[in-house]
């Protein structure tokens, strides 16, 4: 990890602990108020705990032009990124992701989208809707590996981050504290509940809240389809398609609305929000992977909508090749936040019950 960032916010979190003005924020700051000093680790932990809800910015007299020239976000901000490159596994594609993010989504989707047109060229797999276009275990033998890959590369992070933050055995009552502070996105209200400053320095506003909160439960939503679908495939033998008035497309369907609504709201925040508040060298990253994220749902709600129609090869070909990205590059973009977050929660827990 680098040396200048931890300093820096080092630096700015010895100020802050002095000064006190911020201490009912948010997470952030009963914990840097429970040190004296901050190692390297403690710094890690504080920036993983921060949302950037910007509200401890706009109330800090010692911004610029103040000579102390504190930007805790956007310190906090820069290390949370270099934790999570530091941390991933494989590493290089982690630093490549947050500065081309972008690029890398959108040529991926297109390789992969061209890759399935080439296979349903080859000839049809014979079967019924989608699996007329590529068989169910062609399927499997693709998507299998993209989904178990995610999978090690997070555990071998998060692995390494739970160590370097001194974690312990986790309690019940260390994920419940987490999870329901992970699902009210507690942090997102601030301390005084009124919401953050994200996009407005002088309003407090809930929409980031939400906005996170739609995405979280639609991807949810969306996933939980995925597991029903395949439950019903491999123990009730009742392959897809299915009904509208079915256990997948009653979780799909409003999993993906909120998904494509939130993910476009989401966008649009970041686009109002001031950007030297945050890390400049993510933020091409963060509106890549946003965008790809509202991208799958919305190509899986277009191919709902128009999977009987003759679009339906070229659709499912975009969709799945939006998919596949998703869970590939995954352990590399924005998504990873989430994961940390939740363990960075789950110490904040365990400092509670010291």
């Amino acid at each position: 990890m680098q040396t200048d960032l931890i300093a820096e916010a080092r630096r700015q979190a010895e100020i802050c602990n002095a000064c006190r003005y911020c201490e009912g924020y948010c997470s952030v700051f009963p914990a840097l108020h429970s040190q004296r000093a901050f190692a390297d680790c403690d710094i890690t932990q504080l920036a993983n705990l921060c949302h950037n809800c910007r509200g401890c910015y706009y109330a800090c007299q010692y911004t610029a032009p103040h000579e102390f020239d504190l930007n805790f976000p956007k310190a906090l901000a820069e290390v949370r990124r270099d934790s999570w490159e530091g941390l991933a596994w494989p590493q290089p594609l982690a630093r490549r992701f947050h500065t081309h993010g972008g690029a890398i989504a959108l040529a991926l989707v297109a390789g992969f989208a061209f890759m399935f047109l080439a296979i349903r060229a080859l000839g049809s797999a014979g079967g019924v809707g989608f699996f007329a276009v590529m068989s169910h275990g062609a399927m499997v033998a693709l998507f299998a590996p993209a989904f178990l890959f995610p999978l090690l590369s997070l555990a071998i992070s998060l692995r390494r981050y739970w160590q370097s933050v001194g974690g312990r055995p986790i309690t019940i009552a260390d994920l419940k504290a987490a999870f329901g502070r992970a699902a009210r996105m507690t942090d997102l209200a601030a301390g005084h509940g009124e919401g953050c400053n994200f996009e407005d320095e002088d309003r407090f506003s809930q929409a980031r809240r939400y906005a996170h909160q739609a995405i979280m439960y639609g991807f949810l939503l969306c996933f939980a389809a995925t597991c029903a679908g395949t439950v019903l495939h491999y123990v009730f033998n009742n392959p897809a398609p299915y009904p509208f008035w079915s256990v997948p497309k009653l979780l799909g369907v409003p999993g993906g609305v909120m998904l494509t609504l939130g993910c476009a709201w989401m966008a649009w925040l970041k686009l109002q929000s001031d950007r030297t508040l945050g890390d400049p060298q993510a933020w091409r990253g963060d509106i890549g992977f946003i965008l790809l994220l509202g991208f799958t749902g919305l190509s899986g709600l277009l191919l709902y909508v128009l999977g009987t129609t003759a679009w339906m090869p070229v659709l499912l070909s975009v969709h799945l090749g939006a998919v596949l990205t998703f869970f590939l590059l995954t352990p590399f973009t924005k998504m990873t936040h989430g994961f940390y977050r939740i363990v960075a929660l789950l110490a904040d827990a365990q400092r509670h019950r010291k």
